[in-house]
């Protein structure tokens, strides 16, 4: 029987460094400011100020 790939016990570890790599490049790249002003403008929806 064919093992699936989620019983590796090496995918979690890898999936956590491969997410931890995108932050950095995403904050290298400066889209912090981006997100963080999308994030302010639905917040800003949801509660009915903006």
């Amino acid at each position: 029987m064919m093992k699936k790939i989620t019983d590796s016990k090496w995918i979690g570890p890898a999936l956590a460094i491969l997410g931890i790599l995108l932050m950095i490049f995403g904050i290298y790249r400066g889209e912090v400011d981006v997100v963080f002003t999308k994030a302010i403008n639905i917040c800003m929806e949801c509660i009915g100020i903006g």
